[in-house]
């Protein structure tokens, strides 16, 4: 009886195997992909990515992976919204996070996240608008105090660089305006006084630069 039992079990479990092998990386009757799909490097065993698709529109989680490294995924995509936005994080082979943010129609898009190495502390916050940067972008040493800023539109730099000493004293400030240095820009030393001061225009020094030392002026220099 135990060995009838067995044998039943046995061919379901065969069966059970067959149909789900059969359920993956389907086309439905309109040619789009649908349901789970599994896609290897070529030559090998090693599942390159995994995910399911609803009639040809990615949803929920995908995982992706590298070469090599069967364990970790290096990216998991979690897709929304028709397949339109997809939630994006990138990690490193021991797990930790090196990168995040979201993708609308496959554009960065809004704030995206990265890391110091092996850290959980953030490296980098910036801004993003279809796929460009815009807006304030901000790195930070890895004490949590912020080391620069800068302001983009569109891509471009534009508005106001400072550069920041681990001890949070402003050490530069530059000026740029459609990505080119324009207008006044400063130097600072590492106890905050100012060293050098003149402005930009188009990119190139013009007009009256001023050198300090111990906060007195001690040379100019004038560009045309």
């Amino acid at each position: 009886m135990k060995t009838v039992k067995h044998f039943l079990i046995g061919i379901f479990l065969v069966l059970f195997s067959a149909v789900s092998f059969a359920q993956i990386n389907q086309y439905h009757a309109d040619g789009t992909r649908h349901g789970l799909w599994e896609k290897k490097f070529k030559g090998t065993d090693q599942i390159r990515y995994t995910g399911r698709f609803d009639h040809g529109v990615e949803v929920g989680e995908f995982k992706f992976y590298k070469r090599g490294f069967s364990n970790q995924p290096s990216a998991i995509k979690t897709f929304s919204n028709n397949g339109r936005v997809a939630d994006l994080v990138y990690y490193s082979q021991n797990g930790n996070v090196i990168s995040k943010g979201r993708l609308v129609n496959r554009n960065r898009e809004g704030k995206w996240l990265h890391y110091h190495k092996n850290s959980t502390k953030v490296l980098t916050e910036e801004n993003y608008k279809e796929d460009q940067l815009h807006g304030l972008q901000t790195t930070y040493y890895d004490n949590g105090h912020v080391a620069e800023t800068i302001e983009y539109v569109e891509g471009k730099k534009h508005g106001k660089q400072l550069v920041y000493s681990v001890k949070d004293i402003l050490i530069k400030e530059f000026t740029y305006e459609n990505g080119l240095l324009e207008g006044i820009n400063k130097f600072y030393t590492g106890r905050g006084i100012l060293t050098i001061e003149g402005n930009y225009h188009n990119d190139k020094k013009i007009g009256v630069w001023k050198y300090y030392e111990n906060s007195k002026l001690v040379n100019e220099k004038t560009y045309k």
